[in-house]
């Protein structure tokens, strides 16, 4: 058994989409009707096979509540690697992503969360 779809709840998804593929660098794999929403998946450009995202349209009440519940608290919905955390921070920066928290060393580790500007907040790694 293996993941192959996660979703995030988004408020707007063609927001969503532009945010995470044109700023995170993600690639579109699917897009298509749904009902009164659409299918999208993202991948990893160096795993178009892998993992996709799903940008899960957030109008179900409970959903919505756990959004806003999560980021209220702080607490990223998901989490993304990068090799250097670092360049990654700048980048974003550079594109304007507000970060609620810098590259911060935790043994091993270091990460840093910003706001995806669609209602979420997502931490990266680097290991």
């Amino acid at each position: 058994m293996k993941i192959i779809v996660t979703s995030i709840f988004v408020e707007d998804q063609d927001k969503a989409l532009q945010f995470y593929s044109e700023t995170l660098g993600f690639v579109k794999k699917h897009d298509v009707p749904a009902g009164e929403f659409r299918w999208i998946t993202l991948v990893s450009p160096d795993d178009q096979d892998g993992t996709e995202i799903v940008l899960e349209p957030n109008n179900n009440p409970i959903a919505k509540d756990y959004q806003n519940r999560l980021f209220e608290e702080g607490i990223p919905v998901t989490m993304f690697g990068v090799e250097d955390i670092h360049k990654e921070y700048e980048r974003l920066l550079q594109l304007g992503v507000k970060f609620t928290m810098k590259p911060t060393k935790m043994g091993d580790i270091t990460i840093a969360v910003f706001d995806d500007t669609c209602g979420n907040l997502i931490q990266i790694i680097q290991q």
